[in-house]
């Protein structure tokens, strides 16, 4: 990978074609919000459909995953498919990140789900490899080490709403609209949605929109527990980057704990699951986190933790 170079703002579309890690400075929100930079940490093989940025300075420690395949509203084709898997891949790499932020650099849209003009061109044996794809990229999402927090604007239908299912926390804008439209095609959700989403808002309501197709906006996400907030059109980001700024602040260890805690103990019955957290916590126990967020407690200063 090149040694990144230093662009002003205004050079951020040019710096994004480009074939070599740059750095991004400022986010794009209003004069009113605090100013920060973003580091290009991988580009896809794929760059123009998927990018992944490490925030930096107070944010260093945030990750930035977004999709831009404006072309096609996001659509998950099989270019599309392999710059998430590579984006994943690296972000589970990475010590450094703390908190992970998926969203769309494509206005009015999250994701339109996977590429059906793509799919109208395989046989049933290619369409069945691409969906196990698809399932196991987004089950690798869900189980990212570090909380995740997907920012949906706009549509996130089919495998869309699948991708965000996947994240840990859900932000979306009054202008969202979810749907699993899969059964009017015949087919079903085949990339989580049958069993993340019953697990969400319950099981008699999930089958009612998978079953229907049914699209909802934000509000009705909010109210079904499927979204954590739904803010007017163009706050959803800057709530989601609150949140993260709050997360980043925590122990990195502890995050990574909890996060595992929370998924492997929901999958058990509670005695297993009181023995699981009792582990997850013994791993904390000699961490030098721990002894500074003491510290700092004691102190009354805000802990500088070093994920150790």
């Amino acid at each position: 990978m090149h040694r990144a170079r230093s662009l002003i703002d205004g050079a951020r579309r040019a710096a994004a074609a480009s074939s070599s890690p740059v750095f991004h400075h400022g986010c794009g929100a209003p004069a009113a919000t605090t100013l920060f930079r973003r580091t290009l940490i991988i580009q896809t093989a794929a760059p123009e459909q998927v990018r992944v940025e490490r925030l930096s300075d107070s944010d260093s420690g945030i990750v930035e995953l977004k999709l831009d395949r404006a072309e096609a509203k996001n659509a998950i084709g099989k270019e599309m498919l392999k710059g998430l898997q590579r984006a994943l891949e690296v972000i589970d790499r990475d010590s450094s990140a703390n908190v992970v932020m998926v969203s769309s650099s494509v206005p009015r849209v999250f994701c339109a789900g996977a590429d059906l003009k793509e799919r109208r061109s395989m046989n049933p044996s290619e369409v069945k490899l691409f969906v196990n794809s698809l399932r196991s990229t987004f089950s690798s999402l869900e189980t990212l080490s570090v909380p995740t927090i997907a920012i949906i604007e706009g549509a996130a239908l089919g495998g869309g709403m699948e991708m965000a299912l996947s994240c840990d926390i859900r932000i979306c804008g009054e202008d969202a609209a979810f749907s699993l439209p899969e059964t009017g095609l015949a087919i079903i959700p085949g990339a989580g949605g049958t069993q993340r989403l019953p697990r969400l808002v319950g099981r008699s309501v999930a089958k009612e929109l998978i079953f229907t197709g049914r699209k909802i906006d934000g509000k009705q996400a909010l109210s079904m527990g499927l979204v954590s907030y739904c803010l007017p059109v163009g706050e959803a980001y800057m709530k989601a980057l609150q949140i993260a700024r709050d997360i980043n602040q925590k122990g990195p260890l502890a995050l990574r704990m909890a996060k595992q805690a929370i998924n492997e103990g929901m999958e058990l019955g509670m005695a297993s699951a009181l023995a699981l957290e009792e582990e997850c916590y013994e791993q904390l126990l000699h961490t030098h986190d721990r002894l500074e967020g003491l510290a700092a407690f004691a102190e009354k200063r805000k802990p500088v933790y070093s994920g150790k």
